[in-house]
């Protein structure tokens, strides 16, 4: 099978730094079946700074012995809320890529796949590349762009099928008690009595058995006087 690197450079945000402060950030997507590259599905976001940080670094690692592709140049009049600008500056930052991913030598460079295919910082990347990290290049990879993924595998979308058809199945089988209380709420109960109604009979009812005592006082009190 012919190997492939497809990448692409999209969804530019605006992430503020604080009130006064702000900067672009870019998604980079990975999708790719070479060995050269440890996760074959990856999405991270990155901004300028840090890939001109990428270049100069690929360029230092390379000893000079290859020319690495230009920047789109960087604009002092940049504006985050120009979009001609930022598209322009999005399709120099994946032609760059495109043609960075062309050559060997650079495939080889663990900066270029942290960069690519991890979260971490500048200063942690050089860190993991140089091995003064206590996790590998291929464990900070791994470990990262998993909720940012947007493409998936055949496997993927088998194994997400069969799950929403297992849970539904178990849903289908699985008796409502929601519906089971409502209803034994809504039927009245026959079985159980109800002391309010017994409680107004009682007292609607004259009670035979207990002695009237105002009918008493009132018979001794004649047959005293008397």
């Amino acid at each position: 099978m012919q190997q492939f690197i497809s990448v692409w450079v999209r969804d530019p945000r605006i992430q503020k730094n604080d009130f006064w402060h702000a900067h672009m950030d870019y998604e980079i997507c990975i999708h790719t079946n070479s060995l050269c590259f440890t996760k074959k599905i990856s999405c991270v976001r990155r901004r300028y700074s840090e890939f001109v940080w990428l270049r100069q670094k690929l360029q230092a690692n390379s000893l000079l012995m290859i020319q690495l592709p230009e920047l789109p140049p960087k604009n002092p009049f940049f504006s985050l809320n120009n979009a001609q600008q930022i598209t322009e500056r999005m399709k120099g930052l994946q032609k760059f890529l495109e043609l960075t991913l062309e050559s060997n030598m650079l495939l080889s460079d663990s900066c270029l796949h942290l960069f690519l295919q991890s979260d971490l910082g500048v200063s942690k990347i050089e860190a993991c590349a140089s091995g003064r990290s206590h996790y590998s290049v291929s464990q900070a990879v791994l470990r990262c762009g998993c909720k940012l993924r947007r493409f998936h595998s055949q496997e993927d979308l088998l194994e997400t099928s069969r799950k929403e058809s297992c849970d539904s199945d178990s849903v289908r089988s699985r008796p409502n008690h929601n519906q089971e209380e409502t209803q034994a709420l809504s039927l009245p109960d026959r079985t159980r009595p109800n002391h309010n109604q017994e409680e107004t009979l009682a007292l609607s009812l004259p009670d035979k058995t207990r002695p009237n005592h105002n009918q008493e006082e009132d018979t001794l009190s004649m047959s005293v006087s008397s």
